[in-house]
């Protein structure tokens, strides 16, 4: 089986690096935050560069909160922001081999991270295994089928047509954020509360930040290596598709929309 960061489609690039740098607990695990009280201890699975991760520690201390990476470039930046913090570590490990010992944490935590993976039902009983009787197992993920934008353009489908090829091909799931329910029973747990919520960038400030993330992730990250690679694309194409981003963010009327499913387990 592919080890979990070679799974990984969108690579560290500092634009994908700087797109979770912008998620906080409250703005990505909003459905979790009545759970997020002080002394609950915490596992946070995927970290990514950690924001949410140190927002976490920050709500729940003295409780302790360990957030777990494949990634050593996304571990090593989640350090140093986090110091200081002194209920926080971070270590490297992979959602299929979590470096816990069984029945660790009161919360266990995977925001964005099972779409990611060819088997997330197996990912979601790992994550079970280490969390305590009367805790919880909650996970946040995109349903890429369900993204909607205004105004249309045809470089933007293109830009999704791109993203979903790629994400497959890496035997990940795009349409994960409708799937969670369904995951999660297979993974044995009989008591699940499914909801659902969306990132909007509409302000022109997030218009601008959005569309001009994007517009540099796509011809400067892994999934433009990819999908230069395997022919899906061409440098001119992706350029393209780059400058819609860029018009998309100009466009005073320009509305965008990412839809999560979400589900709180409890073991």
């Amino acid at each position: 089986m592919q080890e979990a960061s070679e799974r990984y489609a969108h690579g560290h690039h500092e634009s994908v690096l700087r797109s979770h740098r912008w998620r906080t607990a409250a703005n990505s695990a909003a459905y979790l935050l009545d759970r997020l009280v002080p002394g609950t201890d915490v596992l946070d699975v995927g970290c990514g560069p950690g924001t949410i991760t140190i927002d976490v520690a920050r709500r729940v201390g003295p409780g302790r909160v360990v957030g777990v990476d494949n990634a050593n470039e996304a571990i090593a930046a989640a350090r140093h922001d986090a110091e200081g913090l002194a209920n926080i570590e971070f270590r490297v490990g992979d959602v299929q081999r979590l470096p816990t010992p069984d029945a660790a944490f009161d919360v266990v935590h995977a925001h964005q991270l099972l779409h990611h993976l060819p088997d997330p039902v197996a990912a979601l009983a790992e994550m079970r295994r280490a969390c305590r009787p009367g805790g919880v197992v909650a996970a946040r993920d995109t349903d890429y089928l369900a993204l909607a934008w205004y105004p249309q353009d045809p470089a933007l489908d293109r830009w999704l047509e791109l993203q979903v090829h790629v994400l497959r091909s890496h035997g990940g799931h795009p349409d994960a954020g409708r799937r969670l329910l369904g995951w999660a029973r297979r993974a044995g747990f009989s008591d699940v509360a499914p909801s659902a919520s969306v990132w909007c960038f509409a302000a022109p400030e997030d218009r601008e930040w959005w569309g001009g993330m994007w517009a540099e992730r796509v011809v400067a990250s892994a999934l433009a290596e990819h999908a230069v690679a395997h022919g899906l694309a061409s440098r001119a194409d992706l350029e393209e598709i780059a400058r819609a981003w860029r018009r998309w963010a100009a466009t005073g009327d320009g509305w965008f929309v990412v839809v999560h499913g979400e589900v709180i387990c409890t073991p």
